[in-house]
């Protein structure tokens, strides 16, 4: 009888189970950690303890604990950054999203038409009596149509566009694509159209100037197609109102449709976490100190809250509307001007409200010391003369600026021409370009990136220099920008000049203009600040705007000439080939040093 084989069963190899998943963010005490994992808050301190670990639980996690965590706890970890963790908490609770108004960015060619649409959008939905009310400037503002907020971003430009969408701050909801009736598709429509597009932001066509005679909104269509944007008139999805911004003729009708794209794509937000959003435009205010306009994506922001953005945080001072008036409550999409930042802030970094202004300072703190231990100290400056002898080394590979100017339109000049000034050896890369004065965090940011700053007809106070100074940093300050440009090709090919250093000397207030027979115009002023010699070189500042760069011509305490007044006294100067001098200008004295590379 034959015996019957028994098989045999495989081995059931036991499947362990997944870990845990546990989000935590930055900024969290260990005790908050401990309460996140479900632990005995002795328990955390005494494994921590054990892998080396002395902490408090008042201390703040950072990247450090993440491995001895998941490890002590078998569990996954992922820390976030506090602004990334609140918009994922507040997207993930569906229940608790409601319909906020659409955020709009006009865009296309120049000339077409953008500042006269956005004007006319703005003007017809005011009443006479607002017009005079105009006065504040913020980059964005709100309109209402059918009992509804539509809020405008008011010219940001392509690139402004796209800078904020590359630093994860995507703010814009609708693109208003205007395109005009007489001239058609140009170069600047095609990159409105590929800038939307990359940003997946949904496009309406605003075909412009159907005033005019020679308009032809089907030869505009046409073109529009060839570029893949094919108009629901002619089987497509995008939706294309024609308008006369001029005549104010359709307006209506676009506001309409950008509310029914609105409800189309469900554009929400949590209004019950903390106040989340994105600065849009930042500067130096003379009286109300570094402001930003932000945009509150989710939660209510009010007066006296702590936050944070970027590398700056503060605590709300003052919020005020796109007129002006002060505003107690910001709800979702709402444009507003914020007062209370510890420095200007990076237009496209998150803007987020955190429990006090001492969580606050902690986070921005670990920020910039994470900034710090990522890069190994440099024993001394890197200046351009330090960056040719790399070059001729072969050392170098990457040359990092941070270009500060004075307006927009010197940044857009430079940011085209500098890179171009790239080899096969060196590639010259620009961090961060903007508007404005140069600040402390431009100052760590070089630091960290061992980059040099190029400041273009900007003055450097003295409280900024030292703290270039103290990090290591070397700040360039020109007044011609061919010079600038020139020393960056000097330096890229190891042929740099001798550098030039400015020295501050004092400050003057101009304070009353006298006009004399045979001399001209002389100015009155009272030394703020050290000294201003007869020798110094000055430069006159009209608010932030710098007037003139030259040298003393004559100089006097009372009736006597002198070679130099002190900080406290009054003196009458004039300078060479200058004399439109007005009261409240500012006269910087300095003199220049030069320095041959060691």
């Amino acid at each position: 009888m034959e015996k019957k084989k028994v098989k045999k069963k495989a081995k059931e190899v036991p499947v362990a189970p997944p870990r845990p998943i546990f989000i935590l963010r930055e900024g969290m005490t260990l005790k908050e950690v401990a309460e996140k994992l479900g632990v005995k808050t002795r328990d955390l301190l005494l494994r921590l303890e054990n892998r080396g670990k002395i902490v408090d639980l008042n201390d703040l996690i950072d990247e450090t604990f993440v491995p001895i965590l998941g490890q002590e706890f078998n569990c996954e970890i992922e820390l976030l950054p506090y602004e990334q963790e609140v918009k994922k908490r507040a997207l993930s609770e569906k229940d608790k999203l409601v319909i906020r108004p659409p955020v709009v960015t006009i865009m296309g060619h120049v000339d077409h038409g953008k500042t006269t649409l956005l004007d006319a959008i703005r003007h017809s939905r005011l009443v006479d009596k607002e017009f005079g009310g105009i006065t504040q400037h913020i980059g964005a503002y709100r309109v209402t149509w059918q009992n509804r907020w539509i809020t405008f971003i008011d010219t940001p430009g392509h690139e402004a566009f796209t800078q904020l969408r590359l630093r994860g701050a995507q703010v814009t909801d609708i693109v208003v694509l205007v395109v005009a009736a007489d001239d058609g598709v140009m170069p600047q429509t095609r990159e409105a159209i590929s800038h939307a597009r990359a940003a997946g932001v949904p496009i309406i066509v605003a075909i412009n100037k159907i005033d005019k005679p020679e308009a032809n909104p089907e030869k505009v269509k046409q073109q529009l197609a060839q570029e893949g944007i094919l108009v629901e008139e002619w089987g497509g999805d995008t939706i294309c109102v024609e308008i006369s911004a001029k005549e104010k003729r359709n307006i209506n009708e676009l506001l309409e449709m950008i509310l029914l794209l609105a409800d189309i794509i469900e554009i929400k937000a949590n209004p019950e976490v903390e106040a989340h959003g994105i600065v849009l435009e930042a500067k130096l205010d003379p009286k109300k100190g570094p402001c930003g306009t932000i945009i509150i994506q989710h939660g209510h922001l009010l007066p006296g809250q702590a936050f944070i953005s970027g590398l700056t945080f503060g605590k709300v001072r003052a919020i005020f509307d796109d007129f002006g008036r002060p505003v107690r409550r910001v709800e979702p999409s709402m444009p507003v001007e914020i007062l209370g930042f510890n420095e200007v802030p990076i237009a496209g970094d998150y803007f987020q409200v955190v429990p006090d202004i001492e969580t606050a300072e902690r986070i921005v703190k670990g920020r910039l010391a994470k900034i710090r231990k990522e890069e190994p100290a440099r024993p001394q400056i890197l200046s351009l003369e330090e960056l040719f002898k790399q070059i001729e080394k072969g050392e170098a590979k990457e040359f990092a600026l941070i270009v500060k100017a004075d307006v927009q339109g010197s940044i857009d000049v430079l940011k085209s021409l500098l890179p171009t000034f790239s080899t096969e050896e060196v590639k010259v890369k620009i961090l961060h370009a903007a508007t404005g004065p140069v600040t402390e965090s431009d100052i760590l940011l070089a630091s960290a990136s061992k980059a040099v700053i190029l400041a273009y007809n900007l003055r450097i106070p003295p409280a900024i220099q030292e703290i270039a100074q103290r990090e290591k940093v070397e700040i360039r300050s020109y007044q011609v920008i061919y010079e600038l440009i020139d020393d960056i090709k000097r330096a890229v090919r190891g042929l740099l000049e001798p550098e030039i250093k400015e020295i501050p000397l004092g400050k003057a207030e101009i304070r009353k203009i006298f006009d004399l027979t045979r001399v001209g115009k002389v100015a009155g002023c009272y030394v703020l600040e050290g000294i201003i010699t007869r020798q110094a070189e000055v430069r006159v500042l009209r608010g932030q705007q710098v007037i003139y760069q030259g040298r003393i011509a004559s100089l006097k305490h009372l009736k006597d000439n002198v070679n130099e007044v002190k900080k406290g006294m009054e003196c009458g100067l004039t300078l060479d080939k200058f004399q439109d001098f007005q009261e409240g200008d500012i006269i910087y004295a300095f003199q220049i040093e030069k320095r041959k590379p060691q």
